[in-house]
């Protein structure tokens, strides 16, 4: 099984955006050292605590301080572009890099509707993604004599598509179109169970793939001790509770008492909301990780984690790659 690395870029409390993205830097260096087969990150805005923002940007920096690791978008928020538009960008990437770059795609707007304003895009061109999937994929695929129009850099360059989801829309349409898929299950599980035998089940061989493959996503929060690595995970919980109370801000350090941080009518929620994490001492670790394996058959792993001090978050997924080797 394969393990790749999802990345936000996260900015911590007490730092700024540009620390952040040299911190992803060096663990894209640090994750193709260690094995990892990809670096992604992921498109979100009006963010505080995240410097992915402008998504095909970071990637490409990523790729340039990178050799041999897939970098891609896990992933890009196709309601907020023109499929031309991003195919131009990954056919420039992939013209650039070669066959390093992954395109994930994703329905969500990665903001609310203020964002969605602001960039220009109503919450109606949600309904046009399945088109917009495929327009996006004809772009990228071999030359089609006769195009009206054609993406320059782009054609021919068969930039790997993944579709992303968090339900069963995006597993149905992964599967009609036969796409690998990654499901967001390290921030929203419920579906989870449901959306993996619906992929499997309804899959499609086609021209993008012949087989299913499907891709779980984990929060790894690993640490010389489960006490240490608990302390360290309550930085990520009282991160989802403040943007689902207070609204986002930057990645708060972790806290000795998460109970004093969070009202006890909350963390249930955000207990739910990450239950799909590994969290502990490398035993601990590597059993969760295999309980899900063992659980959900993935072909790959996508393993996150926010961790407020960028050193032990280096330590944490230098650790999640040996216990996964």
């Amino acid at each position: 099984m394969d393990i790749s690395v999802l990345d936000l870029a996260p900015v911590s409390e007490g730092s700024d955006a540009r620390t952040a993205i040299e911190n992803s830097v060096r663990l894209a260096k640090a994750a193709e050292a260690q094995g990892y087969k990809r670096f992604w990150l992921a498109e979100h805005h009006n963010m505080p605590g995240i410097a992915s923002a402008a998504t095909a940007v970071l990637i490409n920096h990523i790729a340039n301080h990178t050799s041999t690791i897939r970098v891609g978008a896990g992933g890009i928020m196709l309601p907020n572009h023109a499929p031309l538009a991003v195919a131009e960008d990954f056919g420039t990437l992939a013209t650039i890099h070669g066959d390093r770059i992954d395109l994930g795609l994703g329905r969500a707007p990665g903001g609310d509707a203020m964002v969605m304003h602001a960039l220009r895009r109503g919450q109606s061109r949600n309904d046009d993604f399945p088109n917009d999937v495929v327009e996006l994929l004809s772009y990228l695929g071999p030359k089609r004599d006769g195009a009206a129009v054609s993406a320059h850099p782009g054609e021919g360059t068969n930039v790997p598509v993944w579709i992303l989801g968090s339900s069963l829309y995006g597993a149905s349409l992964a599967a009609a179109l036969g796409l690998p898929y990654a499901f967001a299950s390290h921030f929203a599980p419920d579906a989870l169970d449901q959306a993996v035998d619906l992929y499997r089940d309804r899959f499609q061989p086609g021209p993008w793939g012949d087989a299913p493959r499907f891709m779980l996503a984990v929060n790894v929060i690993a640490a010389d001790t489960d006490a240490e690595a608990r302390r360290l995970f309550t930085s990520q919980q009282l991160n989802f509770y403040r943007l689902r109370t207070t609204g986002p801000g930057k990645l708060p350090p972790p806290v000795d008492d998460l109970a004093a941080h969070i009202p006890p009518q909350h963390q249930p929620s955000v207990d739910a909301t990450l239950r799909i994490s590994a969290v502990g001492a490398p035993d601990a670790v590597k059993a969760q990780l295999d309980a899900f394996a063992a659980r959900y058959q993935p072909e790959e792993m996508v393993l996150t984690g926010m961790i407020h001090d960028p050193e032990l978050r280096l330590r944490s997924f230098a650790m999640a790659a040996e216990i996964m080797a």
